[in-house]
């Protein structure tokens, strides 16, 4: 019987830690990328995430973050699970990723197991991890590894879970055969797109974090522009409209295994006035070791009142893209 390959042994001990999908890409600078980060920062689309700029070096030659470095390990976990949010008033919506526990610690630690057992594995090797809170650009690593595509909201779109996958990476001094990079499946469809409520997606393939309610929720900090607070559809942290939309979702979410990324009790639909009223210390109490602690005190609140004094209206199935119909990926209504 042959023996296992490097890439065999390490995809088995990565889905072993719960990932579910694996793939790899050459440690070289990403000059295409590089090129589009130049001119998203350009543009001003990163809005107050300062350390974008800061850290774009970086982000584009992984051998800045790991000397050495010769192979890229991409890492994916799905973190689906299928509770759809309601329509009843009085309720916000949190994004489906934060349902559960903080993704950095939960992936961090089987991320810091993986690259521990590689060293181990391959004495003398060197390796570091990365998540999205570190200087790497996890997107266009799933892309070159074969994990996924870059959808047209920007996220990475997957032929097995959708784009409802966190992802991680693995640099490694390893060298290790590369898998093909990932082919577009977007096709002509532009739901997306059209879903936007704000107009974030300002073109294919790029977004403006001053428009996207995911950076408004989350990022943001201080008042709110007027146009946009009547947009907001009851989204208090984050927002999935683009994600729901997606026929690559439709046809192939499946429910996370993961235990800490389901939902916590009240996260799903939580009741506005019983947040509302929390003081720091209760409300820091309810999101500990939850993404949604990243929007502070005084940011959710701020969106709580904003989704408040719209009258925290329903949603009615049929506005801003919100059909649950199943056409196939690719397909579009036009």
């Amino acid at each position: 019987m042959n023996s296992m390959t490097d890439r065999e042994k390490i995809e088995a001990r990565a889905r072993a830690l719960g990932f579910c999908a694996v793939g790899f890409a050459r440690a070289t600078v990403l000059e295409e990328e590089q090129l589009h980060l130049e001119e998203w920062l350009g543009r001003g689309f990163q809005a107050s995430m300062a350390w974008m700029d800061r850290t774009a070096g970086t982000r584009t030659d992984p051998r800045r973050y790991l000397p050495g470095a010769r192979t890229v390990i991409s890492l994916a976990m799905n973190y689906y699970s299928p509770e759809e949010h309601g329509g009843e008033k009085g309720r916000g919506k949190i994004s489906r990723y934060a349902w559960g526990d903080d993704y950095h610690d939960l992936i961090g630690i089987r991320l810091a197991d993986l690259g521990e057992w590689l060293e181990g594995e391959y004495p003398g090797e060197k390796t570091r991890w990365a998540v999205d809170s570190r200087p790497v650009m996890e997107k266009a690593w799933a892309v070159r590894a074969g994990i996924g595509w870059l959808g047209k909201h920007t996220n990475v779109i997957t032929r097995s879970h959708g784009s409802w996958i966190f992802l991680g990476e693995i640099l490694t001094t390893l060298e290790v055969d590369p898998d093909p990079p990932a082919i577009d499946h977007c096709g002509s469809c532009t739901r997306c797109i059209e879903a936007c409520p704000t107009a974030a997606i300002v073109e294919p393939y790029l977004v403006d974090s001053r428009l996207c309610l995911s950076y408004l929720t989350i990022e943001h900090r201080g008042p709110v522009p007027g146009d946009i607070r009547d947009r907001y559809e009851r989204w208090i942290f984050g927002c999935d409209i683009c994600q729901d939309v997606c026929p690559w979702n439709h046809k192939f979410s499946c429910e996370t295994s993961e235990p800490g990324l389901r939902p916590r009790d009240g996260f799903v639909d939580p009741v506005l006035e019983e947040w509302r009223i929390l003081t720091t210390d209760e409300l820091r109490e309810r999101v500990r070791g939850s993404p949604v602690g990243r929007a502070k005190y005084d940011g959710l609140m701020r969106n709580i009142d904003i989704v408040m004094e719209a009258g925290t209206k329903t949603d009615d199935g049929a506005s801003h893209g919100h059909d649950k119909s199943r056409k196939a990926p690719g397909e579009t209504d036009r």
